[in-house]
């Protein structure tokens, strides 16, 4: 079963996608439903995906829980909580009893402190998602990857996945620092990893030359088995679409066997999400 790991649906009446800025984003800057990626899905012959929160709001996560009530192809909801309320952890538990939610991600990018994922006031809330048997989706940059190094080590027992490799600068350029980091998460902790945002990062000219150093870092390090491909749509409409990105994954993954390749486009989202299918 082919899956689409990260994908995002948005309605902008909801106004709680602070980023999403009419004038910065204007590509972006509409609703985009279920209606609206079935197609993509279906040219791409993608069964399954699992659907990722965009705005931190407790609200968001319920309108995406309930588009997934009502929409079979979504196999999985990554939402939101505050992370540093004391009633976190009773929050985690009561949105843990939606059948389709399957993780939680705070959006770390956007935080002013870099090393927020260390603060003790989060911890109650990060080993509810352990208790609760959650995913914790990393949205990070490549600054916080040391600081990501030392979060794995207070949780190891934690299901983590970096989300869009890390968005690495690929427009820049900007290779060995960011490759030397992610290549010590891989070998020195269990996390997995997201093939997906690579085209945004690199931008409206990218290639699949420019782009192939970073993804064959993450193949190397990772693996197929720890590799799951997402299209980040329609993020990605900002310097591409579905069909060209995926058709460059399947470029990338041409490689690899039939299991290798069954793993990065699907199983081992499934496998990490413990997703229903």
């Amino acid at each position: 079963m082919r899956i689409d790991a990260h994908q995002h649906f948005w309605k902008v009446a909801r106004d709680d996608y602070g980023w999403l800025d009419e004038a910065a984003h204007p590509r972006l800057y509409r609703d985009f439903l279920p209606r609206d990626l079935e197609p993509h899905l279906h040219d791409g012959r993608i069964e399954k995906t699992v659907l990722v929160q965009a705005a931190p709001t407790l609200s968001e996560t319920a309108f995406l829980l309930e588009l997934a009530r009502t929409t079979s192809f979504v196999a999985g909801v990554v939402g939101w909580v505050d992370f540093e309320a004391a009633a976190a952890p009773d929050a985690i538990a009561r949105l843990a009893e939606a059948r389709k939610l399957v993780g939680l991600r705070p959006m770390i990018q956007d935080l002013p402190d870099d090393r927020w994922m260390l603060s003790p006031t989060i911890r109650p809330a990060v080993l509810a998602l352990g208790e609760n048997d959650l995913a914790f989706d990393a949205l990070v940059k490549p600054r916080h990857l040391p600081v990501l190094l030392e979060f794995f080590s207070r949780y190891p027992d934690l299901r983590v996945v970096i989300d869009h490799g890390a968005k690495p600068d690929i427009a820049s350029g900007a290779l060995a620092s960011w490759a030397s980091a992610m290549r010590e998460i891989a070998r020195s902790t269990g996390a997995y990893c997201k093939l997906s945002g690579l085209v945004t990062e690199a931008g409206p000219g990218w290639s699949t030359a420019t782009i192939e150093p970073f993804v064959e870092v993450l193949l190397e390090s990772f693996g197929p088995s720890r590799l799951m491909w997402g299209s980040d749509w329609p993020v990605l409409e900002e310097a591409s679409d579905y069909a060209a990105w995926l058709g460059a994954a399947e470029t990338f993954a041409a490689q690899l066997d039939d299991l290798q390749r069954a793993r990065l486009f699907g199983g081992t989202a499934a496998e990490f999400y413990d997703l229903e299918l």
